[in-house]
């Protein structure tokens, strides 16, 4: 199963969350009102559908907050470049791997060609594997049960 249908049948059981990605010159204030409406907090940042960065909340809060950048400046100003990204043919251990390597929460996934086709976060890959942790014990709960 590909990294991106495992994570559509997570965040199918959590409540759909919208892939959000915007242009290098996106201004901030569109990217923080994106960020709102969509309830997000991290952005993928694309050019020719191809991840060049991300930006969090964190990063636009601590750079509007300090007056480095203005709102109507380009999202490119801020944004963690490069980024690193994941293979949509990659499994979970791969994923976890990659974030932990990185240090990073949110993982952009790219098909064959390097394009966007999704993206997995921590607490997705969380709360994958805590719902296999308990369906794992509930097996072992039943078969205790009939010894």
């Amino acid at each position: 199963m590909k990294l991106s249908e495992v994570i559509a049948s997570v965040r199918g059981e959590l409540k759909e969350t919208k892939l959000v990605s915007v242009g290098p010159d996106e201004p901030l204030s569109s990217v923080a009102e994106q960020m709102r409406d969509h309830r997000i907090g991290a952005v993928v940042v694309v050019q020719g559908h191809k991840p060049v960065g991300m930006v969090t909340d964190r990063d636009l809060a601590l750079n509007l907050g300090t007056q480095r950048v203005t709102p109507q400046d380009p999202v490119k100003r801020i944004m963690s470049s490069p980024v690193r990204t994941i293979p949509n043919g990659a499994g979970v251990f791969a994923a976890t791997q990659c974030m932990r390597d990185g240090r990073i929460r949110r993982l952009p996934i790219v098909d064959d060609d390097g394009r966007l086709v999704g993206i997995v976060s921590l607490d997705d890959l969380m709360w994958l594997l805590g719902r296999e942790l308990h369906n794992l014990a509930d097996e072992i709960k039943h078969q205790s049960e009939w010894r």
